[in-house]
């Protein structure tokens, strides 16, 4: 993985404070917002470039290891343990051959990690040590009308194409794991993995929570009062529906298996659920007041 300069992304020397970091990512990430910059894929890369700098720089301890060992930094404690076990070996084969031990004998670091040369035990042949290579993340932003049914895409990560099915039903903020498809593992070990999070927009007038969709619907007061029929809006298309006499405002009606597909379920879907408002008439023609005035008489009060 190619090194990244967190601080040259933000804009701020390596000596700024929590504040100036703080600072910097605000005005950079509502610079770069999708949301004030629509379809911009150089402004999308840029925003998670932001949100990736200011993960490190705003954390103390990743901040520390990010400084001292730069693109290696996640792998910073696998490192300190690897350097603290071949001081171990070399003491023990400095004392055994009756040599002195010096601090001068120790091998670069990185170079002992990565397959060096140097002491690696009494046997004077090193066992390197395979290590997972490093995880990916990666965001994807779809609308919810991308994930009513399972499609593909083929994403770039890290100059790699990687073709990918999004399962339909796929919820905003879900992640999911592509294996071995992040880093290359180090002396032979496994590839890291890639974790994609999706950004589902909800652009529809339906509130989704979970497979279940939620909508309200607008009857007029005569339909409402004396029964009859009305075309409601799906997901997928309008249907008709049988309205009771006399429905009150704020009533419920369940339309089975009218939401969102279930996530690895895509023939199972849940229900839409629809609240009436009544809506009251308006700018009534004389007449028509004249015909609610004479039913108000007739009408006994409760």
């Amino acid at each position: 993985m190619n090194f990244i300069d967190y601080y040259k992304i933000l804009g701020i020397k390596k000596t700024a404070t929590a504040e100036q970091i703080k600072k910097a990512y605000r005005k950079l990430a509502r610079k770069y917002h999708p949301d004030l910059n629509p379809n911009d894929k150089e402004a999308e890369k840029k925003f998670k470039q932001i949100n990736e700098a200011n993960e490190v720089l705003a954390d103390p301890e990743k901040r520390k290891k990010y400084d001292k060992y730069g693109k290696d930094w996640k792998h910073s404690d696998e490192f300190e343990k690897a350097k603290q076990q071949q001081g171990r070996n070399q003491y023990q084969q400095q004392a055994y051959s009756g040599g002195d031990f010096s601090g001068g004998d120790f091998s670069d670091f990185f170079e002992s990690m990565f397959g060096g040369s140097g002491a690696g035990g009494f046997s004077g042949q090193r066992t390197q040590r395979r290590y997972k290579g490093e995880d990916y993340n990666a965001e994807l932003q779809l609308d919810i009308k991308d994930v009513f049914s399972s499609h593909k895409q083929v994403l770039t990560v890290n100059g790699s194409k990687i073709r990918l099915t999004i399962p339909a039903g796929i919820e905003d903020g879900q992640v999911i794991k592509i294996p071995s498809k992040g880093g290359k593992g180090v002396n032979g070990g496994p590839n890291g993995d890639l974790y994609i999070k999706f950004n589902i927009r909800n652009t529809t007038k339906f509130k989704r929570v979970g497979s279940n969709l939620f909508a309200t619907v607008d009857l007029d007061l005569y339909t409402a009062v004396l029964g009859g029929d009305t075309m409601v809006e799906t997901f997928d298309g309008k249907v008709k529906l049988k309205v009771a006499p006399e429905t009150q405002n704020g009533t419920k009606v369940k339309l089975k298996g009218k939401g969102f597909p279930v996530y690895k379920k895509e023939k199972h879907h849940g229900d839409l659920i629809i609240t009436y408002t009544i809506k009251i008439p308006t700018k009534l023609s004389a007449k028509e007041k004249e015909l609610f005035q004479e039913l108000q008489k007739i009408r006994p009060h409760d």
